[in-house]
């Protein structure tokens, strides 16, 4: 099962790549109406710990031997699926405004649909699902428990503080 693992983790990685191209394509579309970019300073913070996840989940199953364990692996790949799937759903409903930075064009409207009709931050709460299940599939509790860690923090003191400001100065208020 390691090597299943292994190629999870790795396909994983490819489908962050995958991401990557959307945002820049959309990073060009936002730029073009006049987008404004906030919170540079974290992230780097966040492609580091986003990288170092897949690295751990390798290096932990492999350096300390972790077991698959079926009645923990199996659901939790359920639930990496489902946070791709909640994820891709996130960039579906967005369209061109989906990016991995904080890029807001100006007098657009919040995006109501979707995900988002019951949840302000859908695509964080698959980045938290997918930190803790992906690790738990091949039993790495502590690159779980370590990413769960350092990404709430990353999450509640910078990303979601900066994303909200910037929604709030470029989005039109609606009564």
């Amino acid at each position: 099962m390691l090597g299943f693992y292994v190629a999870l983790v790795a396909a994983t990685g490819v489908e962050r790549l995958a991401e990557l191209v959307v945002s820049a394509r959309n990073a060009r579309w936002s730029s073009q109406r006049g987008g404004i970019e906030s919170g540079r300073g974290h992230f780097p913070a966040m492609v580091a710990l986003h990288t170092g996840l897949l690295v751990a989940c390798v290096a932990e199953a492999v350096l300390a031997g972790r077991p698959f364990l079926p009645w923990l692996g199996w659901p939790m790949l359920v639930l990496v699926l489902a946070s791709q799937a909640l994820r891709w759903w996130c960039v579906a409903t967005l369209g061109p405004r989906w990016n991995t930075r904080i890029i807001v064009v100006p007098g657009l409207p919040l995006v109501s649909g979707g995900p988002y009709r019951w949840m302000r931050h859908p695509n964080y709460v698959a980045v938290v699902v997918e930190g803790v299940a992906l690790p738990l599939v091949h039993t790495c509790w502590v690159t779980a428990l370590a990413f769960t860690v350092l990404n709430a923090v990353l999450l509640a003191r910078f990303r979601i503080p900066a994303e909200e400001r910037a929604l709030r100065e470029a989005v039109p208020r609606t009564r």
